[in-house]
């Protein structure tokens, strides 16, 4: 059973068709990937299953329990946590005020959210040294960090990310893809929705390829890499 699964999934902007009919699976402990040009229906895809859009036709499963239904703050209980693309952290609150809003459905006194703020740290060394900084005044990556452990302070069973290496500097993409295998590394699941094609897949157990609405193909991702199709349209190879 697939700890997360969209089946035969259409959502709509008004009139607009923006997921025709797509079906995703992700396994327990998986790193997977949806990779697709601008306007491909990625980051509907991850709006569809944190409940910020409610597809017309279709089911979003959870357990093999429908979530499609569900208010978005409802679907966060149940372990989907977001990253969004544009980061939006709360720029005028500090870094401690915005991972204390990640972990709104904990008790902040407690040793669970002691333990859950010094694992962010550990992650993120530079949240530590910024601990007391407004959000607003970090650089681009340290935003970036910021909306990740935001999330994972949900205490979340899968980590919906949406466009992490957007606007970063290349050393800066790589750590930021070094951390997401670490977090999965200590078993959290990730669908990772990524322009950086080639980054995505290499760190990627499989992938889907999402073109107009549509799911066109999926495979491990090694696969994907050496497909010609992938190579000439995502990643720059001929």
């Amino acid at each position: 059973m697939a700890l997360l699964e969209l089946r035969n999934v259409h959502t709509y902007y008004g009139k607009i068709h923006a997921l025709k009919g797509i079906s995703i699976m992700i396994n327990q402990g998986e790193i997977v990937t949806l990779i697709g040009s601008n306007g491909a229906g990625k980051s509907t895809t991850l709006r569809t299953i944190s409940g910020l859009l409610t597809p017309r036709q279709g089911e979003v499963l959870l357990n093999d329990k429908p979530i499609h239904n569900i208010p978005a703050h409802e679907i966060v209980k149940m372990g989907v946590a977001q990253s969004p693309e544009g980061r939006k952290i709360f720029p005028r609150l500090t870094v401690l005020e915005n991972l204390e809003l990640g972990a709104y459905l904990h008790d902040t006194r407690s040793d669970a959210y002691q333990n859950d703020l010094d694992r962010v740290m550990t992650l993120f060394p530079r949240l530590r040294e910024r601990v007391n900084q407004k959000g607003g005044t970090l650089s681009g990556g340290e935003q970036q960090m910021l909306a990740i452990a935001r999330a994972l302070m949900t205490r979340p069973r899968i980590l919906l990310l949406d466009e992490p290496s957007m606007g970063l500097a290349p050393v800066l993409v790589e750590q930021i893809f070094e951390i997401v295998q670490e977090i999965n590394a200590q078993g959290m699941t990730v669908l990772l929705v990524e322009q950086n094609a080639l980054q995505a897949l290499s760190i990627a157990h499989r992938g889907y390829v999402l073109q107009s609405g549509e799911i066109v193909l999926e495979n491990q991702a090694k696969a994907l890499i050496e497909d010609p199709m992938v190579q000439k349209a995502y990643l720059g190879l001929e």
